[in-house]
């Protein structure tokens, strides 16, 4: 990470996370008729705990989910299963026990829903009265950090160092941009300052390489131009209209993140993220990618 360019004289350390967790997951259809995206199991955890987890280890133990109708597993699978403990228990079975109670000790979780579901920045102001005036970290459950790679860490210490807000970048193909929300930056390396963002600009138009990807450090300055911004792309409140506007009083710098990410948003890289982190476990990896090599010799 690069030196700080400037250390601010007091900013009261992140200590929250908000996870928005409203979507109604349509790419993944049938299967989220019933059951929230984000409970989708990636390998035997379900997605949204992966993102609670690397919360965690960054040291954010207060967790917010913005939620919506139909979203109670996600309470449930946080919450304690007296029923389920005392049964594992009664089996002997002290490995899924540990499991179990795993999830409902991981952090202190709250909830609160988003009613009209009007866009990424609308959720986020859902937060404002748990986040109140600090500094806070909003993580989107499509994007899976790989544990290794410690990218929130970074930025809450980026944010600490420099105040304003910090948003994380990752350089994607050219032709690919206009998926993304996309970065003007000056500077190099693995710390950037963010003189614009553009929501999914035409390839032609972007203003370089560098995708916003789901994870954001925050002031809480953000929130009154959230309340203030009007509806941008798609008629919703877009939060990187809100950080673009902040952009004019505060800092707002960028983490180039140049390490694992799975994207389980989309059915094919679900998949492909399901593969690549069984692949990598010790109790699962050395038959499926004997599998695999098999499955690829007969279809070759």
């Amino acid at each position: 990470m690069t030196a700080p360019t400037s250390t601010p004289t007091s900013t009261p350390r992140v200590t929250k996370a908000v996870v928005p967790a409203a979507g109604l997951g349509t790419r993944f259809l049938p299967a989220t008729k019933a059951l929230p995206k984000e409970m989708l199991p990636v390998v035997d955890r379900p997605a949204i705990q992966y993102v609670v987890e690397e919360a965690v280890r960054a040291g954010l133990t207060d967790v917010l989910m913005i939620t919506g109708r139909g979203k109670r597993p996600l309470e449930d699978h946080f919450d304690r299963n007296v029923e389920l403990e005392h049964a594992l228990e009664a089996k002997g079975d002290d490995a899924k026990l540990a499991a179990v109670r795993h999830s409902s000790e991981l952090a202190t979780v709250h909830y609160v829903r988003q009613g009209d579901a009007k866009g990424l920045g609308h959720a986020v102001l859902a937060a404002a009265p748990h986040v109140g005036h600090e500094p806070f970290a909003v993580l989107l459950g499509d994007d899976l950090i790989d544990e290794r790679d410690q990218l929130l860490e970074q930025m809450v210490a980026v944010q600490q160092e420099r105040g304003g807000s910090v948003v994380a970048l990752m350089e994607v193909p050219h032709e690919s941009i206009s998926m993304y929300g996309c970065a003007a930056v000056e500077g190099s390396g693995d710390v950037v300052r963010i003189t614009g963002l553009v929501e999914k600009p035409p390839v032609d138009e972007a203003p370089s390489d560098l995708a916003i990807i789901g994870r954001y450090v925050l002031s809480p300055g953000i929130f009154d131009i959230l309340r203030t911004i009007p509806p941008g792309r798609g008629g919703e409140y877009q939060l990187t209209d809100a950080i673009q506007a902040q952009i004019a009083s505060e800092p707002v710098h960028g983490v180039v993140f140049r390490g694992r990410r799975y994207d389980t948003g989309d059915r094919l890289d679900y998949l492909k993220a399901c593969v690549l982190l069984a692949s990598e476990r010790d109790d699962l990896g050395p038959p499926l990618l004997a599998w695999l090599r098999e499955l690829v010799a007969e279809r070759a």
